[in-house]
């Protein structure tokens, strides 16, 4: 069995910030981290989607979280295909943007290679859990899909690689077979999600393990404005312990196959997230002690009762996932070591 780490999609989501969960003196940005590495073992990075940070930032990160400690880092967002302002890339890199467009083979290599820059400080650190590639719904299934994913997993070669989909067709009774084998071939790890169920945009609770790395789990909330909304509507959400119950088996089960699950809440509306990644860790048996003179902070052991009702039960996972992968066809080392840059 391996170890089951929880913990949230941000550590310094102005929400999360202004709910007041960081006590005072700890509100600073290394203050911040060092707070959240008490209560929790892994965190996603999402910063680096809206712009590329710097080795100095990562390194920083690094050293402010104990050994042990791992950050998902997702991906910028001109490399999954999501719209691009010019104001996110680095100054020197404008200009190009303005003539070629996002598409610029120069372009597109000058960013790959500061992404893989700006992680190395993690993976040196063997802090680096695995980069997240988040695919906009607009990437459907077909032969230019398969395009833009081996293309991407090709020059994030050697380094550990999620993948997640936003739209239900990838995942859907007739197709989950075919995606998990494309992402087994590619050595993808294949983000499983949670969301509301029932929309046209609900996202399948399928939970195949198709690659050696971490598995991870992300949960969105169970909004009914998932995919519609704003960022603060789609979020919006405060988990039960039944629905969070219900996960369980699935989280065990993928445990049992990976090196580690990293278990991640983006319910990220105030501290709606921490609470339910508290929960969790309670559920699971596996929250981290408090330092004996952090002051005691609302938590899951007093979350307050949801208002809305339950939402239905998701069904049970079944007895094995939809395919098992292959032996991977290249290497990578587990434990972090630093490897060559991808180009």
């Amino acid at each position: 069995m391996g170890d089951i780490l929880v913990g949230t999609c941000s550590w310094t989501d102005k929400a999360l910030v202004a709910s007041g969960w960081y006590p005072r003196g700890r509100r600073d940005a290394e203050g911040r981290l060092r707070h959240y590495a008490e209560w929790f073992p892994v965190v996603e990075a999402d910063s680096p989607y809206y712009a590329l940070p710097s080795p100095l930032t990562t390194r920083r990160w690094a050293e402010r979280t104990p050994d042990g400690f791992r950050f998902d880092v997702k991906a910028f967002s001109l490399l999954t295909g999501h719209p691009t302002r010019p104001a996110a890339l680095p100054p020197d890199l404008r200009s190009a943007h303005a003539r070629g467009g996002a598409r610029d083979p120069g372009l597109l290599d000058e960013v790959w290679a500061r992404y893989a820059e700006a992680v190395e400080p993690l993976r040196a650190a063997r802090r680096l859990g695995t980069l997240l590639f988040q695919y906009p719904p607009s990437l459907l299934p077909g032969p230019e899909a398969e395009g833009v994913l081996r293309a991407a997993r090709e020059r994030a070669r050697d380094w550990p690689f999620a993948v997640e989909f936003r739209h239900p067709s990838w995942w859907a009774d007739e197709r989950a077979a075919a995606t998990a084998a494309l992402l087994a071939d590619l050595d993808a790890t294949a983000v499983a999600v949670d969301t509301v169920q029932g929309l046209p945009t609900s996202m399948p609770p399928v939970t195949p393990v198709t690659a050696p790395g971490p598995a991870v789990v992300r949960f969105h909330g169970r909004s009914e404005h998932w995919g519609t909304g704003s960022k603060e509507d789609r979020f919006r959400h405060a988990y039960t312990e039944d629905e969070l119950t219900a996960w369980l088996p699935r989280i065990h089960a993928l445990a049992s196959r990976a090196p580690e699950t990293h278990v991640l809440f983006n319910n990220c509306c105030a501290d709606a997230a921490v609470r339910a990644a508290g929960l969790m860790q309670r559920l699971l048996g596996a929250r981290l002690p408090r330092p004996a003179e952090q002051p005691t902070l609302p938590f899951p052991d007093d979350f307050p009762e949801d208002p809305t009702p339950p939402a239905t039960p998701l069904p049970e996972p079944p007895a094995t996932s939809p395919v098992t992968p292959p032996a991977p066809h290249r290497s990578r080392p587990r434990d972090g070591a630093p490897r060559s840059a991808a180009g």
